[in-house]
């Protein structure tokens, strides 16, 4: 039977005695509203790890002024069952004055290329959020293994740097993005599409691939890569785009030429949802790219 804990001090009794039988952890971060995307990281988890713990806790830290925290899909009930079923002994789902009293004081950031740009640039004050809250479910779980979804590929560059950098006792796996059969990515945003946006949203997906197939034709010109993707998201009004992009999948630097492991991203609102999606393509010494992680989750 899976334990819900809303108090930090509950879900730590519970890891401690979880440890002390020589127990590993798996900790699946999550904002709730969950689905198969956030199915399959506690999936994951569950393989990887003798005890799962699923997080669900809507951050307020990481909404600017103006975003969605308000009209965020909340549905703990049915986010307790999927987390049963995939395999999750444990859900921790605080309140915000338990996570951060009348706080926080304390916030952690990442500087540098990894968080300004991009979805840095988009929403200034987001990563900060992330990362403050990331951390305090680090030091709350303790050692772990913590699975975040590639879907937020930026999201989880900067998780990394942040752990590495304070030298957190945590293995962060990145996991395949889960996507409809169509090629949306699965996400819990995805709810504020109307019949008409969820029919034309996978064609953001499919300017990410026109991108990457540019490359494996040749192409090594950033601009006219991004030019490619930007013209596929063009030909649908409904779409107000953001930004795309090609960059290095470490650095968040474009390289020009492009070579090694890169990163397509884009983002665009439709209607009252922020898409984003992203995909790998690996430049090899050839004269054509190598295409990784077409069918490369959320959280």
């Amino acid at each position: 039977m899976i334990e819900v804990h809303e108090t930090i001090a509950d879900l730590r009794a519970a890891l401690e005695s979880t440890r002390r039988a020589g127990r590993s952890v798996g900790l699946v971060p999550t904002m709730g509203a969950l689905h198969a995307g956030h199915a399959s990281l506690i999936t994951r988890a569950a393989s990887d790890c003798d005890v799962v713990v699923v997080t669900v806790f809507v951050n307020p830290l990481q909404f600017g002024a103006g975003e969605d925290l308000g009209a965020y899909p909340r549905s703990l009930a049915a986010d307790i069952f999927l987390a049963d079923e995939s395999g999750a002994a444990h859900v921790f789902a605080p309140s915000t004055g338990e996570m951060y009293g009348a706080g926080p004081v304390t916030t952690v950031a990442v500087d540098g290329p990894l968080t300004n740009v991009l979805e840095g640039a988009s929403r200034p004050t987001h990563f900060d959020g992330v990362t403050t809250v990331v951390a305090k479910l680090f030091a709350i779980v303790g050692a772990c293994s913590a699975y975040f979804g590639e879907k937020d590929f930026q999201q989880l560059a900067v998780v990394r740097r942040m752990t590495a950098d304070l030298s957190f006792p945590v293995r962060v796996v990145g996991c395949p993005t889960v996507r409809d059969p169509d090629g949306l990515a699965l996400s819990s945003r995805n709810a504020y599409l109307e019949p008409d946006e969820r029919r034309v949203a996978p064609l953001l997906h499919r300017s990410l691939v026109a991108g990457a197939d540019c490359i494996r034709g040749g192409e090594r010109q950033p601009a006219a890569v991004t030019e490619a993707m930007a013209s596929v998201i063009a030909t649908e009004p409904m779409f107000d785009p953001d930004y795309v992009a090609v960059v290095d999948a470490a650095t968040f630097e474009t390289p020009d030429p492009l070579e090694g492991d890169l990163r397509l991203l884009a983002a665009a609102r439709l209607g009252k949802a922020r898409l984003i999606d992203n995909l790998g393509v690996t430049v090899s010494a050839g004269p054509s790219g190598r295409l990784s992680g077409q069918h490369g989750a959320h959280r």
